[in-house]
């Protein structure tokens, strides 16, 4: 599996994250839950900012993964 699917499958994790803690929370779920899938999402979505956002250089991380 090449970066490029991980990155596009995290992503859609962080998305369906969101969404999830979303639709939890307007059925009364656990408030617990929600703030922890708010979380992971915003974890996941610094992790794919890490590897997306050019630098200094105007060089993303993942241009130079790939070699």
């Amino acid at each position: 599996m090449g970066l490029d699917a991980v990155l596009s499958i995290l992503a859609l994790a962080v998305i369906a994250l969101v969404a999830g803690a979303f639709v939890l929370w307007r059925r009364g779920g656990r408030t617990r839950q929600v703030w922890l899938m708010l979380l992971l999402a915003a974890v996941a979505a610094g992790n794919l900012a890490i590897w997306l956002v050019p630098d200094s250089s105007g060089k993303a991380p993942v241009e130079t993964a790939r070699g």
